[in-house]
């Protein structure tokens, strides 16, 4: 996300609406958007690499994976984001084509720009989907998958996986991945 606001106020239709006809993405914070830039090859390798097998691995299940040009609705708060990956398998989310509000998996692609926000507030928001089971950040400067998943208790726990480790999991969907296929053709700077 780009630091700087549009200076317009647009209420949450306003910006569907003008979404929907934009050749740049925006996300809606409270009225202001904030147009986003593009990402480098090893964001975008990342996400297509996790996207694809999300994608396999719920085949049949009725859960939908979605990648970046879905957004969500964080409706207490008034936002919409566009997550790098997200998985529902809620079905009140077949009844809105242009945002999703039910997400049991949030994924998230660090770049430089984007790094403390979805580490920060970003997170925050999210943690105010009830129905959000696992809030995941993966790092595209070395092999390192970061799981917030929501224990019984309502707190949120962390679970790191390095290049040491083969595998990583994602139990809000009981999917287990490779570390190899998830950084499959990415070159490290």
């Amino acid at each position: 996300m780009v630091a700087s606001p549009q200076p317009i106020y647009l209420t949450p239709e306003e910006y569907l609406q003008m979404e929907e006809k934009s050749d740049v993405k925006h996300e809606y914070i409270d009225g202001e958007i904030y147009a986003m830039a593009g990402a480098l090859d090893p964001h975008v390798t990342i996400a297509l690499n996790l996207a694809s097998s999300l994608r396999n691995h719920v085949r049949g299940s009725g859960c939908r994976v979605y990648i970046s040009d879905m957004k969500t609705q964080i409706e207490k708060l008034n936002r919409y984001y566009y997550p790098d990956v997200m998985v529902t398998c809620d079905e009140r989310d077949r009844e809105t084509s242009r945002f999703k509000k039910f997400p049991c998996l949030i994924v998230e692609v660090l770049s430089e720009s984007t790094e403390a926000f979805d580490r920060g507030d970003k997170f925050a928001d999210y943690q105010l989907l009830e129905s959000l089971q696992e809030y995941v950040l993966i790092n595209t400067k070395r092999q390192r998958v970061e799981c917030f998943r929501r224990n019984s208790e309502g707190l949120w726990v962390l679970q790191s996986y390095t290049s040491e480790q083969q595998s990583f999991q994602l139990k809000s969907i009981r999917f287990e991945g490779s570390m190899d296929e998830l950084y499959e053709d990415v070159v490290f700077e």
